[in-house]
């Protein structure tokens, strides 16, 4: 019987000693009873490029997860492993972006953090335009824009028109020629702006009758040939037939070539082509130092399949006003036939020696 006794007491103190616990793994439960993220801290990473793209990266100690709410849109909140980022799209204006914090037992900790986006002024902005006949096309580019506005400067009160980044606008037609103000608004997306004004000239289309007196015509449509220049100048001798205020001054320069000369392309939408129906002769009045040296007037680029017509007529008079008639009515050209091109060249059968002639009121008849 008191072997048994023994025995039990032994039992017991087996059971005793299983149920009790080391000192060291007492410690480890206690740290997880206790246990809390500390140091919170965040990091935005805020792109310069006024795309508004926020990166947002928690950064705190003894964290296993992070939830992040932006403050901004219906984008809910999104929960991050230590390390991880996400990004948000933020208008310009001020946001609380909210972080909550969760450690390993499962303790929560909420900081709120203030973010303020201020997008930049748009930079090195470069307007791009096109005029066709009375039409406008535009594009521009500019660094840090998001978008832009252009006023045509046609119509008071104008609301401006939207252009998106890389877009050239549909053509803008102009209801009369002018001088106009083109101004380009560069949006950055948020309160910050930059502009350009430019001046824009929509001229008439070049047709007969040229009288060198319209604001709105492009007397430098074209171009020069051989040596040859050309200005619209005031009428440096008003009097006999032709009294007008401007005339178009034509410089043969010395060694100019024997074939030197102008061309004036009539295509629309810059120009209107001479049809002959309109007339068969052209009529031109000129003033020039010599008697005898010729004018040529070529009518070119003909439809119908006409050739190029070329018409040569003499000075009669020195140092006045007169009129030469050129008429293209002795080439027998068919009806309906439009030239889109208008030459003059002078005394070609030699090389210039400083020629000065003065060319005014170009106009049709029959």
């Amino acid at each position: 019987m008191k072997k048994i006794k023994s025995i039990f007491s032994c039992l017991l103190v087996l059971v005793v000693a299983s149920c009790s616990t080391p000192d060291s793994l007492n410690d480890d439960l206690n740290s997880l009873n206790t246990a809390s993220s500390s140091n919170n801290n965040r990091i935005f990473d805020i792109s310069d490029d006024n795309s508004g793209l926020v990166e947002i990266t928690p950064i705190g100690e003894g964290v296993t997860s992070f939830t992040v709410s932006y403050g901004h849109g219906t984008t809910g909140p999104v929960t991050l492993a230590p390390g991880q980022s996400t990004s948000h799209n933020y208008p310009e204006g001020s946001y609380t972006v909210t972080i909550v914090s969760t450690d390993i037992a499962g303790n929560q900790t909420s900081n709120e953090y203030p973010l303020q986006l201020t997008y930049r002024a748009p930079e090195n902005l470069a307007v791009n335009k096109s005029v066709n006949g009375y039409d406008l096309t535009v594009s521009a580019t500019a660094d840090y824009a998001n978008s832009f506005l252009v006023y045509f400067g046609d119509v008071t009160g104008e609301v401006g028109t939207p252009m998106s980044v890389g877009q050239t606008l549909p053509a803008h037609t102009y209801a009369s020629a002018g001088t106009y103000n083109l101004k380009v608004v560069a949006l950055s997306g948020g309160a910050a702006t930059a502009q350009v004004i430019e001046q824009v000239v929509i001229f008439n289309p070049y047709a007969l009758p040229i009288t060198y007196e319209d604001p709105n015509q492009n007397y430098t449509i074209g171009g020069t040939f051989g040596g040859v220049d050309v200005a619209r100048v005031a009428n440096p001798f008003p009097g006999g037939i032709n009294t007008s205020s401007n005339v178009w001054r034509y410089t043969k320069n010395n060694g100019a070539e024997v074939w030197s000369g102008t061309w004036t392309p009539l295509s629309t939408p810059n120009g209107t082509p001479i049809n002959i129906d309109n007339g068969s002769k052209i009529k031109v009045m000129v003033y020039s130092t010599e008697v005898g040296k010729k004018l040529n007037v070529e009518i070119e680029q003909g439809t119908n399949g006409v050739s190029n017509k070329v018409l040569q007529v003499a000075s009669t008079v020195a140092n006045q006003w007169e009129e030469l008639v050129f008429d293209f009515g002795t080439f027998g050209i068919p009806a309906g036939t439009e030239f889109r091109q208008l030459v003059f060249r002078y005394n070609d059968i030699a090389s210039g020696t400083g020629e000065v002639i003065y060319i005014d009121n170009v106009t049709q008849s029959n």
